[in-house]
């Protein structure tokens, strides 16, 4: 590693505010994590917000001969976004778009989510092409940088197929915007030089014709290994073949700016099956003849994969063998109506023959059967990992066989398997393309397991590429892995070629080295990442990054996947064994060195553990919502939230219990405590003025170190006595409104004086229900307050203390119980007492049981829908969605507003958070919209705060626009 030039570090400087240069160990560390098995950490960090800021740094680094990498959302799985020298990421500012042509086309900046830009485009029924299991997570440009496709993608709708336009940033920062014709000209004047040796090399290419031979055949085949020199034959235009080698390219040719793609139609009506074969065989050869109908998807799962998900909802048990011959196939077919649907399912039964499956589950359009039959695919992943030993990581391969050979292939790999030791080896993949993938666990922490890798993936590279002729990388990209393997599959020709495209459009060779390109036949077994015990609760990560879309922290300071990457790092450093391991190894690798420097070496480790220590508390502890939303993300389920509170717990102090447990059982008390500052707070602000109040707030805030809330215009008033119903109706409900909701009431300033309780006793009493209150509600609590803080004690006393009460007033559960907030409910339902009991959230209730019963005239006010992460968590965000679409002919839920970060009272104390994870959200609220709703009255303060308009409990817009259906029916 060459440290970066003083002088370099300086003008960087120079061009670039503070808040985007990076220097410290540990945001150094925490954004050198990628999904990879791969670990570099970078010497600088850069966060770049602009096009003119990355020619800047481009220019400089290229001056400089400073190597720089690009990264996107880090899911990339072959390292090709891990360095050692300059990192470059993306700031919220590239996440603009624009939807052409009625959405036949859409430009999209890198920083977009693959799965947002499919949101965008679902009202034109359109989506994007390429369709890889990460599109939940992966952005844009490194969707376009590795060419990746997915299940339904195969090849002709992957980024080298349906790029329409591309703007391109090159390695001396210049830029092109193909769909520009001024800056096409302009960049023909500028770089005629690099346009004639593309245009020459092209024509070398295609003149020469075993080498095109060898690229059409490499091309009839799913390959993103080594670079798309289709583009060299497919293309005679000097930029139309720049742009094409963009893509797949993994940031070592230039810089995506932006895309345009040609979109593709996304049919409303779907159907899946799957089917169980003999053998692989039988499997394959069924894999042409379903090429020739209407199919969107034929996914295949060896035996081994399925009874990696044995017991999972819509898999038979027939499924599961241990016949490692028998081989599943998930096929998907979609048309533009219901009638064309069944059509194709005709179809496709009588070509897949009623006797040649062994089992099956036909073809249905049923969609929970669908969504269970893809869970099945996707969970083939996680299961390997979770279950795999504590400091192993999951690899997952990506190859491709021409269809003819791919039986033959899965039985090699299932040889290999068997010969190298790796019996949890799994295999499925997209069938149609030959593409497949195949997951192992691996250890690095010892010579002998990185020898023994070394050596099963040379015999996996001759049995793809040599022996079958087939790609060894169909999607995953080369990257560092495959890098020491690209000749062995193209040829000296073709790689020569490939070193040429390198020179050419980046002659320092500054962009991303030592990917797709190494001259080091070891690299693939370099740099290593280890995966070392740091506790039980995360010791399952992979550190795939999938969880980071939704975390609230992400633009503030770390993501679970980067909290777990530290506390790995942290408690890797403080066990005095790694220390001294640590100084050993480098003593052994430097033996010409004194004492002196290693020793050195070591305080260099302290310093390292002392500053993540430092930073940790708050990057790790202090900013984490802990709403655990992360865990629906994560493939092994791991909920990062409980690690957190794990911390919390052991950090409290004595008088921090103290006041807990006090709290705890005078919870009446510090309630009413709390009603009371709530009503001076309210009266307060109503005497300065909201522009006063905020200003004071944030004074007293900084000049108490933040020990003291952030006060705040929008903070709630004291909220209203709670009065029991006094209507007798034939049917009864148990309420249970908050402690949220009981002590707060509406903002001084909002024009909204009913409480969510007001407006849920009209509802029901419209609807003919009797509302039953607990006894002793100022005293119950569901335990979230004390749960968040780390005290799960105390939560687990209050939660059961609550349960027993609703058992009684419930009649043991013969009277349904509805939650007026959404994390409570949550919270109780992790109770195993509640067994018997009948618990909703509102909206679910008002759905299921009740808007059936009242007369809803919609309004045409459009309004606003955050849905909470607990409802989320909960899978009832449809019941939310349902009920607010029911209220109003336009419902706006606003785009990656997965979690409001008020987490409790976090948006007081560290309110940061709250506007880190609301900070896109004020601008997508539209002219016309003055009111939003959500089911969680701490997470409307945060909202109301951030949005500009006032957030309220959905049961207010309900209650607006109901009445009774039939009173006369109503006694």
């Amino acid at each position: 590693m060459t440290r970066l030039p003083s002088d370099y570090l300086h003008q960087v400087s120079q061009l670039l505010p503070s808040t985007a240069i990076i220097q410290d160990i540990s945001r150094r560390r925490a954004l050198a994590v990628d999904a990879s098995f791969y670990q570099l950490i970078p010497q600088l960090v850069l966060k770049l917000s602009c096009v003119e800021q990355l020619q800047s740094i481009l220019a400089l680094s290229q001056a400089h001969q400073v190597a720089v990498t690009f990264r996107a959302a880090g899911t990339s799985l072959s390292g090709q976004g891990v360095t050692d020298s300059v990192l470059i990421v993306l700031t919220d500012d590239w996440r603009q778009y624009d939807v052409l042509n009625d959405g036949q086309q859409v430009k999209l900046q890198p920083g977009i989510i693959g799965a947002q830009a499919n949101q965008i485009l679902a009202p034109y029924g359109r989506k994007i092409g390429p369709d890889p299991a990460s599109i939940n997570s992966c952005k844009i440009g490194g969707i376009a940088a590795n060419n990746a496709s997915g299940m339904c993608c195969g090849v002709a709708h992957n980024s080298y197929y349906t790029v329409q336009h591309m703007t391109i940033v090159l390695a001396d920062g210049c830029v092109v915007d193909t769909s520009d014709e001024r800056s096409v000209a302009a960049f023909r004047n500028t770089h005629q030089a690099l346009l004639s040796e593309l245009q020459t090399l092209a024509l070398s290419c295609q003149s020469n014709q075993a080498l095109r031979e060898r690229i059409e055949h490499k091309y009839r085949l799913k390959n993103t290994c080594g670079y798309a020199l289709n583009a060299l034959i497919d293309y005679q235009e000097p930029l139309q073949i720049l742009m094409h080698l963009m893509i797949g390219s993994e940031g070592t040719l230039g810089f995506i700016a932006d895309i345009t793609y040609n979109t593709v139609v996304e049919n409303a009506h779907k159907a899946s099956g799957l089917y169980l074969f003999a053998t692989a065989e039988q499997a394959c050869g069924l894999v042409t003849a379903l090429s020739l109908q209407n199919v969107d998807a034929v996914e295949l799962m060896d035996q081994r994969a399925l009874n990696s998900v044995k017991g999972q909802p819509g898999l038979p048990d027939s499924f599961c063998t241990d016949n490692d011959n028998y081989t599943a196939l998930l096929i998907e077919t979609s048309a533009d109506s219901a009638a064309a649907l069944q059509q194709n399912i005709r179809s496709i039964e009588t070509c897949i023959g009623h006797d040649s499956a062994l089992h099956a589950v036909p073809l249905s359009d049923n969609k929970i059967l669908n969504q269970q039959l893809w869970a099945i695919r996707k969970g083939t992943f996680p299961a390997v990992g979770a279950v795999r030993e504590t400091g192993t990581t999951v690899i997952i391969e990506d190859v491709c066989f021409p269809i003819a050979n791919m039986a033959e292939g899965i039985q090699g790999l299932h040889t290999l398997f068997d010969e190298y030791g790796y019996s949890e080896g799994i295999i499925f993949g997209h069938a149609l393309a030959g593409n497949l993938h195949f997951v192992f666990t691996q250890a690095f922490d010892e010579q002998s397991e990185i020898e023994r890798y070394d050596r099963f993936m040379q015999a996996v590279a001759h049995l793809v590429a040599v022996e079958f002729n087939g790609s060894l990388k169909a999607e995953h990209g080369t990257g560092r892995n495959m890098a020491p393997f690209v000749q062995l599959e193209w040829g000296s020709d073709a790689y020569e070629v490939m070193r040429r495209v390198k020179h050419i459009i980046d002659p320092k060779g500054i962009l991303n080295p030592g990917v797709i390109l190494n001259d080091d036949p070891q690299s693939h077994i370099k740099n290593l990442k280890l995966l070392p015990k740091a506790n039980e609760i995360v010791d399952k990560c992979i550190e795939c990054g999938f969880c980071e879309a939704v975390c609230p922290s992400q633009d503030l300071s770390y993501t679970p996947r980067q909290r777990i990457a530290i506390w790995r790092r942290i408690k890797q450093l403080r066990e005095a064994e790694s220390l001294n391991a640590q100084s050993k190894a480098w003593a052994l690798q430097h033996p010409d060195q004194q004492q002196e420097q290693q020793k050195e070496q070591q305080q260099d480790l302290q310093k390292e553990l002392k500053q993540l220590e430092h930073d940790f508390q708050y990057m790790g502890v202090d900013t984490c919502a802990a709403t655990g939303l992360c865990a629906q993300r994560c493939p092994v389920g791991i909920n990062t939230g409980d690690l957190i509170r794990q911390l919390r717990s052991e950090n409290q102090s004595r008088f921090g219990k103290t006041i807990a447990k006090f709290s705890a059982e005078h919870f009446s008390l510090v309630s009413k405590g709390a009603g009371i500052g709530l009503a001076v707070s309210s009266t307060a602000t109503k005497l300065l003025g909201a522009p006063r109040t905020d200003k004071i707030g944030v004074k007293m805030h900084q000049v108490s170190a933040k020990k003291l809330p952030l006060w705040q215009s929008k903070w709630p008033g004291r909220g209203k006595a709670i009065k029991i119903d006094g209507s007798i109706n034939p049917k009864k409900i148990v309420y249970f409104a908050s402690c949220a909701s009981r002590n707060m009431g509406p903002a001084p300033f909002d024009e909204e004086k009913r409480s969510t309780y007001e407006a849920a006793r009209s509802i029901f009493n419209k609807a003919g229900y009797q509302v039953i209150l607990p006894e002793g509600l100022d005293e119950l609590c569901c335990g979230m307050p004390f749960s968040s803080k780390g005290f799960s004690d105390l939560a687990m006393q209050k939660g059961h203390e609550l349960v027993e009460h609703l058992q009684d007033i419930s009649q043991g559960g013969v009277i349904p119980i509805v939650f007026d907030t959404s994390p409570c409910k949550q919270q109780i339902n992790a109770l195993k007492s509640t067994e018997g009991l009948h618990i909703y959230e509102t909206s679910e209730f008002m759905v299921r049981h009740v808007i059936e019963q009242l007369e809803i005239t919609r309004q045409a006010e459009p309004v606003a829908l955050h849905i909470t992460c607990s409802s989320r968590k909960m899978g009832i965000a449809e019941h939310l969605q349902t009920l607010a679409h029911a209220c109003s002919e336009t419902v706006i839920e606003p785009n990656g507003i997965e979690c409001c970060g008020f987490a409790g009272d976090k948006g007081m104390f560290v309110p940061e958070l709250n506007a880190s994870a609301l900070r896109h959200l004020k601008a997508q609220i539209p002219d016309g919209c003055t009111t939003g709703y959500s089911n969680s009255r701490t997470c409307e303060i945060g909202l109301s705060q951030h949005s500009g308009i006032p957030y309220h409990s959905l049961l207010l817009l309900l209650d607006d626009v109901s009445q009774q259906k039939n009173p006369q029916a109503i006694a």
